[in-house]
Protein backbone atom coordinates (compact mmCIF):
# COMPACT_ATOMS: atom_id res chain seq x y z
CA UNK A 1 0.00 0.00 0.00
CA UNK A 2 1.41 3.38 -0.99
CA UNK A 3 1.74 6.29 1.41
CA UNK A 4 -0.85 8.27 -0.56
CA UNK A 5 -3.36 5.40 -0.27
CA UNK A 6 -2.75 5.20 3.47
CA UNK A 7 -3.32 8.95 3.76
CA UNK A 8 -6.57 8.70 1.79
CA UNK A 9 -7.84 5.81 3.92
CA UNK A 10 -7.00 7.67 7.15
CA UNK A 11 -8.68 10.83 5.85
CA UNK A 12 -11.85 8.83 5.16
CA UNK A 13 -11.72 7.31 8.65
CA UNK A 14 -11.18 10.67 10.37
CA UNK A 15 -13.96 12.27 8.32
CA UNK A 16 -16.31 9.43 9.31
CA UNK A 17 -15.60 9.85 13.03
CA UNK A 18 -15.95 13.65 12.81
CA UNK A 19 -19.28 13.53 10.96
CA UNK A 20 -20.68 10.89 13.33
CA UNK A 21 -19.72 12.94 16.40
CA UNK A 22 -21.28 16.13 14.98
CA UNK A 23 -24.49 14.29 14.13
CA UNK A 24 -24.76 12.67 17.57
CA UNK A 25 -24.52 16.07 19.25
CA UNK A 26 -26.96 17.68 16.79
CA UNK A 27 -29.54 14.90 17.14
CA UNK A 28 -29.29 14.94 20.93
CA UNK A 29 -30.32 18.58 20.80
CA UNK A 30 -33.08 17.85 18.26
CA UNK A 31 -34.45 15.00 20.38
CA UNK A 32 -34.62 17.26 23.43
CA UNK A 33 -36.45 19.92 21.43
CA UNK A 34 -38.90 17.70 19.53
CA UNK A 35 -39.35 14.46 21.47
CA UNK A 36 -39.66 12.74 18.08
CA UNK A 37 -39.33 8.95 17.94
CA UNK A 38 -37.98 9.26 14.41
CA UNK A 39 -35.23 11.58 15.63
CA UNK A 40 -34.56 9.19 18.53
CA UNK A 41 -34.08 6.33 16.05
CA UNK A 42 -31.78 8.51 13.94
CA UNK A 43 -29.82 9.43 17.09
CA UNK A 44 -29.37 5.76 18.01
CA UNK A 45 -28.17 5.05 14.48
CA UNK A 46 -25.65 7.91 14.62
CA UNK A 47 -24.36 6.68 17.99
CA UNK A 48 -23.80 3.26 16.39
CA UNK A 49 -22.10 5.01 13.48
CA UNK A 50 -19.71 6.72 15.87
CA UNK A 51 -18.70 3.43 17.50
CA UNK A 52 -18.23 1.73 14.14
CA UNK A 53 -16.29 4.65 12.70
CA UNK A 54 -13.93 4.67 15.67
CA UNK A 55 -13.34 0.94 15.22
CA UNK A 56 -12.89 1.38 11.47
CA UNK A 57 -10.35 4.16 11.96
CA UNK A 58 -8.37 1.97 14.36
CA UNK A 59 -8.43 -0.87 11.80
CA UNK A 60 -7.27 1.42 8.99
CA UNK A 61 -4.39 2.71 11.12
CA UNK A 62 -3.36 -0.82 12.13
CA UNK A 63 -3.54 -2.13 8.55
CA UNK A 64 -1.21 0.67 7.44
CA UNK A 65 1.60 -0.66 9.63
CA UNK A 66 4.48 -2.07 7.57
CA UNK A 67 5.36 -5.75 7.61
CA UNK A 68 7.44 -6.88 10.57
CA UNK A 69 9.06 -10.04 11.90
CA UNK A 70 5.76 -11.41 13.22
CA UNK A 71 3.65 -10.31 10.23
CA UNK A 72 5.81 -10.84 7.15
CA UNK A 73 2.86 -10.22 4.80
CA UNK A 74 1.72 -7.04 6.54
CA UNK A 75 -1.37 -6.29 8.61
CA UNK A 76 -4.03 -5.77 5.93
CA UNK A 77 -6.05 -8.82 7.05
CA UNK A 78 -7.41 -6.62 9.85
CA UNK A 79 -9.40 -4.82 7.14
CA UNK A 80 -11.30 -8.05 6.45
CA UNK A 81 -11.84 -8.70 10.16
CA UNK A 82 -13.18 -5.18 10.68
CA UNK A 83 -15.37 -5.37 7.56
CA UNK A 84 -16.80 -8.73 8.71
CA UNK A 85 -17.54 -7.32 12.17
CA UNK A 86 -19.11 -4.20 10.65
CA UNK A 87 -21.32 -6.26 8.36
CA UNK A 88 -22.60 -8.29 11.32
CA UNK A 89 -23.34 -5.11 13.30
CA UNK A 90 -25.09 -3.59 10.27
CA UNK A 91 -27.29 -6.68 9.91
CA UNK A 92 -28.15 -6.58 13.62
CA UNK A 93 -28.98 -2.87 13.53
CA UNK A 94 -31.06 -3.37 10.39
CA UNK A 95 -33.00 -6.07 12.21
CA UNK A 96 -33.68 -3.71 15.11
CA UNK A 97 -34.75 -0.91 12.76
CA UNK A 98 -37.00 -3.24 10.78
CA UNK A 99 -38.55 -4.70 13.93
CA UNK A 100 -39.20 -1.27 15.43
CA UNK A 101 -40.75 -0.05 12.19
CA UNK A 102 -43.00 -3.11 12.01
CA UNK A 103 -44.19 -2.66 15.60
CA UNK A 104 -44.95 1.00 14.93
CA UNK A 105 -46.99 0.10 11.86
CA UNK A 106 -48.92 -2.52 13.82
CA UNK A 107 -49.50 -0.23 16.82
CA UNK A 108 -50.35 2.83 14.74
CA UNK A 109 -50.32 5.22 17.71
CA UNK A 110 -47.01 7.07 17.81
CA UNK A 111 -47.18 10.48 19.54
CA UNK A 112 -46.73 13.54 17.36
CA UNK A 113 -43.42 15.44 17.69
CA UNK A 114 -43.12 19.03 18.89
CA UNK A 115 -41.18 21.96 17.35
CA UNK A 116 -40.78 20.06 14.12
CA UNK A 117 -38.91 22.91 12.41
CA UNK A 118 -35.88 22.44 14.67
CA UNK A 119 -35.83 18.72 14.02
CA UNK A 120 -36.21 19.32 10.28
CA UNK A 121 -33.19 21.66 10.31
CA UNK A 122 -31.06 19.04 12.07
CA UNK A 123 -32.14 16.27 9.69
CA UNK A 124 -31.31 18.43 6.67
CA UNK A 125 -27.86 19.06 8.19
CA UNK A 126 -27.53 15.32 8.77
CA UNK A 127 -28.41 14.48 5.16
CA UNK A 128 -25.97 17.04 3.75
CA UNK A 129 -23.07 15.93 5.96
CA UNK A 130 -23.78 12.25 5.35
CA UNK A 131 -24.00 12.78 1.59
CA UNK A 132 -20.66 14.60 1.53
CA UNK A 133 -19.04 11.86 3.63
CA UNK A 134 -20.38 9.06 1.43
CA UNK A 135 -19.10 10.85 -1.68
CA UNK A 136 -15.58 11.04 -0.19
CA UNK A 137 -15.62 7.48 1.16
CA UNK A 138 -16.70 5.99 -2.17
CA UNK A 139 -14.02 7.96 -3.96
CA UNK A 140 -11.37 6.70 -1.52
CA UNK A 141 -12.65 3.09 -1.69
CA UNK A 142 -12.48 3.10 -5.50
CA UNK A 143 -8.91 4.43 -5.36
CA UNK A 144 -7.49 2.24 -2.58
CA UNK A 145 -9.80 -0.80 -2.47
CA UNK A 146 -10.02 -0.53 1.33
CA UNK A 147 -12.85 -2.77 2.59
CA UNK A 148 -13.26 -0.91 5.88
CA UNK A 149 -13.93 2.35 4.03
CA UNK A 150 -16.29 0.52 1.65
CA UNK A 151 -18.24 -1.04 4.54
CA UNK A 152 -18.43 2.27 6.39
CA UNK A 153 -19.65 3.96 3.21
CA UNK A 154 -22.39 1.35 2.84
CA UNK A 155 -23.53 2.01 6.39
CA UNK A 156 -23.75 5.76 5.81
CA UNK A 157 -25.60 5.23 2.52
CA UNK A 158 -28.12 3.24 4.54
CA UNK A 159 -28.31 6.14 7.00
CA UNK A 160 -29.51 8.50 4.29
CA UNK A 161 -32.81 6.63 4.02
CA UNK A 162 -33.67 6.73 7.77
CA UNK A 163 -32.64 10.38 7.85
CA UNK A 164 -34.93 11.10 4.91
CA UNK A 165 -37.64 9.12 6.67
CA UNK A 166 -37.21 11.16 9.84
CA UNK A 167 -37.34 14.35 7.77
CA UNK A 168 -40.55 13.20 6.07
CA UNK A 169 -42.05 12.16 9.41
CA UNK A 170 -41.37 15.58 10.94
CA UNK A 171 -42.75 17.33 7.85
CA UNK A 172 -45.84 15.09 7.82
CA UNK A 173 -46.39 15.80 11.50
CA UNK A 174 -46.06 19.55 11.02
CA UNK A 175 -48.25 19.71 7.90
CA UNK A 176 -50.77 16.89 8.23
CA UNK A 177 -50.60 15.59 11.80
CA UNK A 178 -49.26 12.18 10.69
CA UNK A 179 -46.88 10.36 13.03
CA UNK A 180 -45.73 7.14 11.32
CA UNK A 181 -44.59 8.11 7.83
CA UNK A 182 -41.00 7.03 8.50
CA UNK A 183 -41.90 3.41 9.38
CA UNK A 184 -42.35 2.25 5.79
CA UNK A 185 -39.16 4.06 4.73
CA UNK A 186 -37.30 2.46 7.67
CA UNK A 187 -38.34 -1.01 6.48
CA UNK A 188 -36.89 -0.27 3.05
CA UNK A 189 -33.68 1.03 4.60
CA UNK A 190 -33.35 -2.09 6.74
CA UNK A 191 -33.70 -4.36 3.70
CA UNK A 192 -31.12 -2.36 1.76
CA UNK A 193 -28.69 -2.50 4.68
CA UNK A 194 -29.01 -6.27 5.02
CA UNK A 195 -28.39 -6.90 1.31
CA UNK A 196 -25.33 -4.65 1.24
CA UNK A 197 -23.95 -6.00 4.53
CA UNK A 198 -24.21 -9.59 3.29
CA UNK A 199 -22.22 -8.63 0.19
CA UNK A 200 -19.50 -6.91 2.22
CA UNK A 201 -19.41 -9.74 4.77
CA UNK A 202 -19.18 -12.42 2.09
CA UNK A 203 -16.21 -10.68 0.48
CA UNK A 204 -14.42 -10.32 3.81
CA UNK A 205 -15.08 -13.96 4.71
CA UNK A 206 -13.71 -15.17 1.38
CA UNK A 207 -10.57 -13.07 1.89
CA UNK A 208 -10.02 -14.46 5.39
CA UNK A 209 -10.35 -17.97 3.93
CA UNK A 210 -7.68 -17.17 1.30
CA UNK A 211 -10.06 -17.48 -1.64
CA UNK A 212 -8.48 -16.68 -4.98
CA UNK A 213 -9.05 -13.35 -6.72
CA UNK A 214 -11.96 -12.96 -9.10
CA UNK A 215 -11.80 -14.64 -12.51
CA UNK A 216 -11.29 -11.36 -14.41
CA UNK A 217 -8.24 -10.46 -12.29
CA UNK A 218 -6.70 -13.91 -12.75
CA UNK A 219 -7.31 -13.80 -16.51
CA UNK A 220 -5.78 -10.31 -16.75
CA UNK A 221 -2.62 -11.31 -14.86
CA UNK A 222 -2.33 -14.45 -16.99
CA UNK A 223 -2.59 -12.33 -20.12
CA UNK A 224 0.12 -9.94 -18.94
CA UNK A 225 2.46 -12.90 -18.35
CA UNK A 226 1.55 -14.50 -21.67
CA UNK A 227 2.29 -11.32 -23.64
CA UNK A 228 5.48 -10.30 -21.84
CA UNK A 229 8.63 -10.52 -24.03
CA UNK A 230 10.90 -13.41 -23.11
CA UNK A 231 8.23 -15.39 -21.22
CA UNK A 232 7.74 -18.70 -23.05
CA UNK A 233 4.99 -19.96 -20.78
CA UNK A 234 3.66 -19.77 -17.24
CA UNK A 235 1.95 -22.00 -14.70
CA UNK A 236 0.93 -22.26 -11.05
CA UNK A 237 -0.67 -18.81 -10.98
CA UNK A 238 -2.03 -18.47 -7.47
CA UNK A 239 -3.74 -15.44 -5.92
CA UNK A 240 -5.36 -14.44 -2.67
CA UNK A 241 -6.81 -11.24 -1.24
CA UNK A 242 -5.98 -9.77 2.17
CA UNK A 243 -7.79 -6.54 2.86
CA UNK A 244 -6.89 -4.19 0.02
CA UNK A 245 -3.72 -6.17 -0.80
CA UNK A 246 -3.61 -8.72 -3.64
CA UNK A 247 -1.01 -11.47 -3.36
CA UNK A 248 0.20 -13.08 -6.60
CA UNK A 249 2.46 -16.14 -6.96
CA UNK A 250 3.47 -17.10 -10.48
CA UNK A 251 5.91 -19.50 -12.20
CA UNK A 252 7.23 -18.37 -15.59
CA UNK A 253 9.14 -20.44 -18.14
CA UNK A 254 12.23 -18.89 -19.72
CA UNK A 255 15.00 -19.84 -22.13
CA UNK A 256 17.29 -21.99 -20.00
CA UNK A 257 20.41 -21.03 -21.98
CA UNK A 258 20.28 -17.33 -21.11
CA UNK A 259 22.23 -15.82 -18.26
CA UNK A 260 20.87 -15.44 -14.74
CA UNK A 261 21.05 -11.67 -15.22
CA UNK A 262 18.85 -11.88 -18.33
CA UNK A 263 16.34 -14.15 -16.56
CA UNK A 264 16.22 -11.78 -13.62
CA UNK A 265 15.59 -8.80 -15.91
CA UNK A 266 12.62 -10.54 -17.53
CA UNK A 267 11.13 -11.54 -14.16
CA UNK A 268 11.62 -8.05 -12.70
CA UNK A 269 10.07 -6.45 -15.78
CA UNK A 270 7.05 -8.74 -15.63
CA UNK A 271 6.61 -7.91 -11.95
CA UNK A 272 6.60 -4.19 -12.78
CA UNK A 273 4.04 -4.79 -15.55
CA UNK A 274 1.69 -6.56 -13.12
CA UNK A 275 2.16 -3.84 -10.49
CA UNK A 276 1.34 -1.19 -13.09
CA UNK A 277 -2.10 -2.74 -13.52
CA UNK A 278 -2.52 -3.76 -9.86
CA UNK A 279 -0.64 -1.29 -7.63
CA UNK A 280 -1.92 -2.97 -4.45
CA UNK A 281 -0.40 -6.32 -5.42
CA UNK A 282 2.44 -8.21 -3.77
CA UNK A 283 4.00 -10.22 -6.62
CA UNK A 284 6.34 -13.20 -6.29
CA UNK A 285 7.68 -14.73 -9.52
CA UNK A 286 9.56 -18.03 -9.77
CA UNK A 287 11.60 -18.76 -12.92
CA UNK A 288 11.76 -22.20 -14.58
CA UNK A 289 13.70 -23.30 -17.69
CA UNK A 290 11.28 -23.87 -20.58
CA UNK A 291 10.80 -27.49 -21.64
CA UNK A 292 12.36 -29.13 -18.59
CA UNK A 293 10.76 -32.46 -17.68
CA UNK A 294 9.29 -32.18 -14.17
CA UNK A 295 10.76 -34.44 -11.49
CA UNK A 296 8.36 -37.24 -10.47
CA UNK A 297 8.28 -35.91 -6.92
CA UNK A 298 7.39 -32.36 -8.00
CA UNK A 299 3.74 -31.22 -7.78
CA UNK A 300 1.87 -31.29 -11.08
CA UNK A 301 1.83 -27.92 -12.84
CA UNK A 302 -1.35 -25.88 -12.57
CA UNK A 303 -2.70 -23.33 -15.04
CA UNK A 304 0.04 -24.23 -17.53
CA UNK A 305 0.10 -21.84 -20.49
Amino acid sequence: MTRSDTTLNLSAGIASVTVALVLVLAKLWALRETGSLAVAAALADSALDLMMSLGGLAAIAYAAKPADADHAFGHTAVEDLAALAQSMIIIASAGVIGGAATMRLVAGNSPLPAQESKGIAVMILSILLTGALVWWQRRVARRTGNKVVAADSLHYIGDLVPNLGALLALAASALFGLGQVDSIVALGAAAMLIVGAVRIGRGAWHALMDRQADADTIAAISQIARDYPGVLGHHDLKTRQSGSRLFVNLHIELDGTQTLYQAHSIGAGLRRAILKEYPQADVLIHKDPHGVTPHPDDPQKENAT
